[in-house]
């Protein structure tokens, strides 16, 4: 198609001459179109995002044409007014499309205090920092808010800036509480900027006001800086000053990379000082000392290296600590001087079995333990209080063995050091079944459950029921204590299958209210942020709060329902009713008493748990808070454990079983399900009496995971499930084989690896020294405190010696596993170092220059501590805000589409509008029913006079001489009679004379075919 053609469709032909005049309704509605999309901008009414879009207004020239050419097919009245409103709705579409936003002008201030609690601030001085912000925001004008973080190598939010009753405690420096738990071992200042510009709203002027030393350690601050200029936020800074003249520090310990039993060796202590001085070293081998008395040394201004003899006599771990006391009044500070490191001896490796601390007696591992030692291995058997804390003091052991101990007996950091070992030295690991195994010991969501070849979420079998947990917080008065509660309610979570329901409630600023709704734990990464934005405050009573739990356990479908109180006690007592519907539904109620006030709420707490059948519990210490609740939400979870008798199925050929035909019964087992991985192997399971088609039990189940091998073997080697195990002929043989194929196997290697740490920067250096020279690609694997996961490859920086460093920002051990390969040769070796004081604690003066480019490039000004709440406050510019009001046009739109179709479909009968509302010629008006009547007489009777007479026509036969030609013979039509004389005049027509005239006019139609006849 040309495009003439396509203009003469798009713009057709009019069908009356089009003047300028007509032209007048589309030019006065874009001039007001245009000065109106200007006033509601120039006024700072409406903004929008895309003013382009206004381009599109030239499609009214489009309607306006087809209106005005008559091709709408109205009159000019209507089509005048059909085109006025069909431009108006392209008028507003079209500013709909160019996403107005309603703009608000405002000069409140929103401050947000950054208070740097690192460890480099002394606590006085993180005292004084609080004492300020108090003061200052106690002066603050009433319409500005202000809210403060503390950071160190994290943030947290300890008050966002709202307008809430929250916010008073800032007034008050004694009320000023840590709610959060904050890393304090680094200073990462632009993490802290970055929380702090979060959580400053939008809609108003925002400032930071930074205390701080200004050393930062870890974090880069040009990326942030940009954004806080962006969105023209300032930072205000406060500098926390100090310096440190006279200093000394222990750099790091040096021992032997490569030792041999019963020769002598030294342990060299490297030791820098700001100025020569003396002091006493005392060096420590596995916590004691190797001398009687403290070494006497001097040292010198700069480094110093101390040289120590030591001397090994059996394999193992040792681990050194070098401690320096310098004389009074020569250091400043403490916490840097002592230096942690170690030495492994190889030797013959062990097996670690742990049991549980509680238990007085050794079913859980007896036989277990004698099946190993006829096996010729050595054993040895702690408690889970006594298991290592770190992954380097697991080396000694070839195999770790949990013998039914549970998740609670446990903290994080020892569990951390036993996924390590198995990831990253090649340590085995067994868990076996038992109450406190698998998910009944609390083991679901657990880096545990991450490192075993079988998960403890179940939902997926038939034979397990369902529960429900409803847990209720109240504000905690002690230190971060509604942090406290609100990990402790994750981990809770974090145990519950993932079919269980699980709630929280607390009592807030919109009163009693979900924190987190009644749903499937499997919703556990939704629920965490809800948990952690939660305002915990101070619950005036029991009742509402436990009125809604109640409801919500009601109307789960689950068989087991349970509730978790966290409480100081003060809270009004429930009513007896309520406590009663609980007893009634079988729901079981949990108390923790928090830090009470006295012996009433002690006794308020107890009384609920005694009437619902539950436990109360009055820990001395909140360290106790996380087994507690992981305890009680461990009560949903006994329905896993399995007590029948079965003969075991055998799956996965394995070397575990050979030379082994026939297996004896075991008489329980724990429910898991088999990991869905390739490395997995099934070799013993049992099939459900109700199971669906491959749908198995695992019994014993193996898989690699990194460098370790780890087993999960769901039913008992030493209780009563395996009473006919332990007398087995192949018990032994079985259990032998079984940890050889999880152990640790040591390879001699060529690789040797020297690791230390050198002022904040960790070094690798490894060697080569196999027969033929090759070149290798060496890389290493780097493990370090809070999850650090590193990989460095390394350089050659010599013939066959290869060397690669890595950022040290944390305190703690680190892990280094390097891996050589040179075409099918792959060798590898283990190695590491501990930093045993914070970064922190090498920083000696404040750092004046971080503060001034912060302050300087966001037009921020330098605060001190006598500065008042008018050096903040007053110092502000109105700001612009805007948010999308998309809606409003549209429903603008929703309203005119209507309206636009009425126009042009419906016509209104002006006369009868008129008559409606009391309008028009009284003679029309005021007929009445009778009149009505007469006129419909008169008519008739004006007919009826006009009619010619009819000749008679009889009834009954039909006249024999009416033929049928006769009939069909057309007579020509008479002309129509004339309209009566006494009809009203035209111009004095009303609706009801039309409507007579037209009867008239139907009747005459009607009587004139009897005429022709």
């Amino acid at each position: 198609m040309k495009v003439p053609d396509l203009l003469r469709r798009i713009f057709p032909k009019p069908r009356s001459r089009v003047g300028w005049r007509d032209a007048l309704p589309l030019v006065v509605f874009l001039i007001l179109y245009a000065v109106a999309i200007l006033t509601v901008i120039s006024f700072d009414v409406f903004t929008f995002t895309k003013p382009l879009m206004f381009g599109l207004i030239a499609v009214s020239v489009w309607v306006w044409w087809m209106a005005t050419c008559g091709w709408s097919g109205l009159n000019r009245w209507r089509s005048t007014q059909a085109l006025i409103v069909r431009l108006i709705l392209v008028g507003v579409f079209v500013a709909m499309l160019a996403e107005p936003r309603s703009v608000r002008t405002t000069d409140e201030l929103s401050v947000v205090y950054a208070v740097d609690i690192s460890e480099s601030i002394h606590p006085d001085r993180v005292t004084d920092a609080l004492t300020f912000v108090a003061r200052t925001t106690s002066e603050k004008p009433l319409q500005d808010v202000a809210g403060w973080i503390a950071f160190g190598s994290s943030a947290a939010v300890e008050v966002p800036p709202i307008q809430t009753n929250y916010g008073s405690t800032m007034s008050n420096p004694e009320e000023i509480r840590f709610n959060s738990r904050v890393d304090r071992d680094a200073t990462n200042i632009e993490n802290a900027l970055s929380l702090a510009a979060a959580i400053l709203p939008e809609d108003r002027r925002g400032r930071i006001v930074l205390i701080s030393d200004g050393s930062e350690t870890t974090g880069d601050l040009k990326t942030v800086l940009d954004q806080l200029n962006a969105r023209e936020i300032s930072v205000d800074v406060l500098p926390v000053k100090y310096q440190y003249d006279n200093e000394t520090w222990v750099e790091r310990l040096d021992l032997p990379q490569s030792v041999k039993i019963g020769e002598p060796y030294e342990a060299s202590v490297v030791i820098s000082s700001l100025q020569a001085g003396k002091g006493k070293l005392i060096i420590e081998e596995n916590g004691e000392p190797i001398t009687e008395d403290p070494i006497e040394i001097t040292y010198e201004e700069g480094k110093n290296r101390i040289d120590i003899p030591i001397y090994l006599r059996s394999p193992g771990y040792y681990e050194y600590e070098a401690t320096l006391i310098p004389e009074d009044g020569t250091d400043g500070r403490d916490e840097n001087n002592r230096a942690v490191g170690y030495i492994y001896v190889e030797g013959e490796g062990k097996v670690l079995i742990v049991r549980d601390p509680i238990r007085d007696d050794d079913r859980d591992y007896e036989h277990l333990a004698r099946a190993i030692r006829e096996g010729e291995r050595a054993i040895e058997v702690v408690d889970s209080y006594r298991f290592p804390r770190d992954s380097l003091s697991l080396l000694p052991y070839d195999c770790v063995i949990f013998a039914n101990v549970a998740h609670d007996a446990f903290d994080e950091v020892q569990l951390q050091a036993l996924r390590d070992a198995v990831f990253n030295q090649g340590t085995g690991f067994l868990m076996t079944g038992g109450d406190n195994s698998f998910g009944p010991g609390g083991y679901h969501r657990t880096i545990v459950e991450e490192v075993l070849p079988v998960s403890m979420d179940i939902t997926k079998k038939k034979v397990l029921p369902k529960g429900a947990l409803a847990i209720i917080l109240h504000t905690c008065e002690f230190a971060e204590g509604n942090t406290w509660a609100k990990r402790i309610t994750k981990q809770a979570i974090k145990v519950l299958g993932n079919q269980d329901d699980v709630g929280v409630i607390a009592y807030g600023p919109g009163g009693e209210q979900w924190v987190v709704d009644m749903a499937p734990a499997s919703q556990y990464e939704d629920m965490v942020p809800a948990i952690n934005s939660a305002v915990i405050g101070d619950m005036p009573a029991f009742g509402p709060t436990m009125q809604i739990g109640f409801d919500g356990l009601s109307e789960s479908d689950a068989a087991t329902k349970h509730m978790i109180i966290i409480s100081d006690g003060d809270p009004q007592i429930p009513a007896p009713s309520l406590l009663n519907k609980f007893i009634s539904e079988k729901i079981s109620v949990s108390t923790i008493a928090i830090f009470p006030h006295g012996g009433i709420e002690i006794e308020t707490l107890r009384n609920i748990a005694n009437a619902t059948d539950g436990r109360y519990y009055f820990p001395a210490d909140p360290n106790e808070l996380p087994s507690i609740f992981i305890k009680e939400a461990k009560t949903l979870k006994r329905s896993m454990i399995q007590e029948k008798d079965f003969t075991p199925d055998v799956g996965f050929p394995s070397p575990v079983l050979e030379g082994i035909d026939g297996l004896p019964p075991l008489h329980g087992f724990v429910l898991t399900s088999l990991k869905e991985n390739a490395l997995t192997e099934n070799i013993l399971f049992t099939i459900p009496e109700d199971a669906s088609e491959e749908e198995t039990d695992p019994v014993l189940a193996i898989w690699r995971y990194g460098l370790g091998t780890t087993a999960a073997f769901t039913s008992s080697l030493s209780n009563q499930w395996a009473r006919d195990w332990v007398d087995w002929n192949d018990y032994t043989a079985f259990v032998k084989q079984l940890l050889i194929r999880i152990s640790r196997v040591e390879k001699t290697g060529s690789l040797r690896m020297w690791t230390y740490n050198s002022g904040g920067e960790g070094v690798i250096v490894v060697e080569d020294f196999y027969p033929e020279e090759d070149f290798l690609d060496v890389a290493a694997k780097v493990s370090g405190p809070g999850g650090t996961e590193l990989s460095i490859p390394l350089k050659q920086v010599g013939p066959r010696r290869y060397q690669g460093t890595f950022p040290v920002n944390d305190k703690g051990q680190f892990q280094v596993t390097a891996i050589g390969k040179s075409g099918e040769r792959e060798d590898r070796v283990h190695g590491g170092f501990i930093v045993s004081y914070s970064p922190e604690f090498l920083k000696f003066t404040s750092n004046m220059s971080t503060l001034q480019q912060i302050k300087d490039e966001t037009s921020g000004t330098e605060l001190s501590a006598d500065s008042t709440a008018e050096d903040i406050y007053n110092r502000r510019t109105p700001k612009q805000s805007s948010k999308p009001i998309f809606d409003w046009f549209l429903i603008a739109l929703a309203c005119l589409l209507p309206l636009d179709v009425a126009v042009r479909r419906v016509q209104l009968d002006w006369s009868v509008v008129k008559s409606m509302l009391g309008f028009g010629t009284k003679k029309e008006t005021t007929q009445t029913m009778g009149a009505l009547l007469q006129r419909k007489k008169q008519v008739g009777e004006h007919l009826k006079s006009e009619r010619p007479s009819k000749p008679f026509q009889p009834t009954g036969q039909k006249s024999p001489y009416l033929t049928t030609e006769a009939k069909r013979t057309a007579e020509p039509s008479k002309p129509k009679s004339e309209k009566p004389k006494d009809v009203p005049p035209k111009h004095d027509e009303s609706t009801t004379s039309r409507l007579l005239q037209m009867k008239r006019k139907r009747s005459e139609d009607d009587d004139t075919p009897d005429q022709k006849s």
